[in-house]
């Protein structure tokens, strides 16, 4: 397959990325074609539509990939999500994980403007640098089904922590600490992980971030400039 394109924003490791797309998102990636597809006629009409889908790979090293089996094994066909805990096996087609047989991510995202010939997005849930194989258009009669069910994974839909800063804020713009709090919100530790004294540290653009979680609530410690 032909990579059309790569991402970019600030989510340089993959601590701290959204789990799922969001439609509240705030985060802008931005979307560069390679050649030959960086020509205006390959996005035409594209500013008509509200919503994209992606189609991109995965950053999994394929020694790390448990579906793919040693030589002479067979792979494993469930996989653990980290919403159920970590200890919970699932088939790993009915889960979003991205250990999977071919690594290919699907995500939908809101299309805000067109920049010299690049996509400004909102809501991708991609490292920064992903390589993309794909952009459809997402059409609301065919894509959207009110009715569909969630499965498993439904209980934690609406899951969010709410956000202390304190006197972190005052070291950030507005700007920076709305899409410091939607990463946070969304609890960017392993499922695993309840210490309620463990201090967590995340980079995003040019911020690092110190925080621990307690009762619900993450309590920012400290925000500083990224040394990335």
């Amino acid at each position: 397959m032909n990579i059309i394109a790569y991402a970019h924003n600030g989510f340089h490791d993959k601590f701290g990325i959204p789990r799922q797309a969001r439609e509240d998102s705030v985060l802008e990636t931005r979307i560069v074609f390679t050649d030959p597809y960086r020509q205006p006629e390959a996005i035409r009409g594209i500013e008509g539509y509200s919503h994209l889908w992606l189609l991109w790979q995965f950053d999994i090293p394929q020694a790390a990939n448990p579906l793919e089996g040693g030589k002479g094994e067979s792979p494993s066909l469930t996989v653990r999500p980290p919403r159920l805990g970590g200890n919970t096996r699932m088939g790993v087609f009915a889960t979003r994980s991205p250990f999977r047989p071919n690594p290919i991510g699907l995500t939908s995202v809101r299309l805000l403007r067109i920049e010299d010939g690049d996509l400004i997005v909102l809501g991708a849930d991609l490292k920064d640098g992903t390589a993309i194989y794909d952009i459809k258009p997402y059409l609301p009669w065919t894509d959207c089904h009110p009715e569909a069910t969630g499965g498993f994974a439904e209980a934690t839909r609406d899951y969010r922590l709410c956000v202390e800063w304190g006197s972190a804020a005052q070291e950030i713009t507005e700007a920076q600490r709305l899409a410091l709090n939607e990463i946070l919100s969304q609890d960017p530790r392993p499922a695993y992980q309840h210490d309620p004294e463990r201090v967590y540290r995340l980079d995003y653009a040019d911020l690092h971030v110190a925080f621990r979680v307690a009762d619900g609530i993450l309590y920012v410690q400290e925000v500083r400039e990224s040394r990335l």
